[in-house]
């Protein structure tokens, strides 16, 4: 069952992933991988509230964890692609957008979870 699960919200997951990107794509071009670097830091961001919500009140079934957190983010989240695109940028020679990338990614994806937890110890 869970493989069920993880597998039907993993499609969600990589269905909106896919949307996102292909919308920052045609939004603000493709010479910069916008779209993968706002999938990083929104599902890191969405991870943490989930998890910071999860602690505290702890009131999700195991089917639901495996169904959002595993299914879902993890088809939605993508850090292959964000390596595949930091590896591109620097071999592209840009190899200050592939830093600013890099860094900007983690840092803000961490950023994002620790936010995430925040809101949820401030408002449980």
């Amino acid at each position: 069952m869970n493989y069920l699960l993880v597998f039907v919200g993993g499609g969600l997951g990589a269905s909106i992933r896919h949307f996102v990107n292909v919308t920052c794509g045609r939004l603000f071009g493709t010479d910069f991988p916008y779209g993968i670097m706002l999938i990083n830091i929104t599902g890191s961001t969405v991870m943490g509230l989930i998890a910071g919500y999860l602690a505290f009140k702890g009131e999700a079934s195991h089917h639901w964890r495996v169904f959002i957190m595993t299914g879902i983010l993890g088809g939605y989240t993508t850090f292959s692609a964000f390596s595949l695109d930091a590896a591109v940028l620097y071999e592209r020679g840009e190899i200050g957008l592939a830093a600013f990338y890099v860094i900007g990614s983690v840092l803000l994806s961490i950023a994002g979870l620790f936010a995430g937890l925040a809101l949820v110890r401030h408002f449980t």
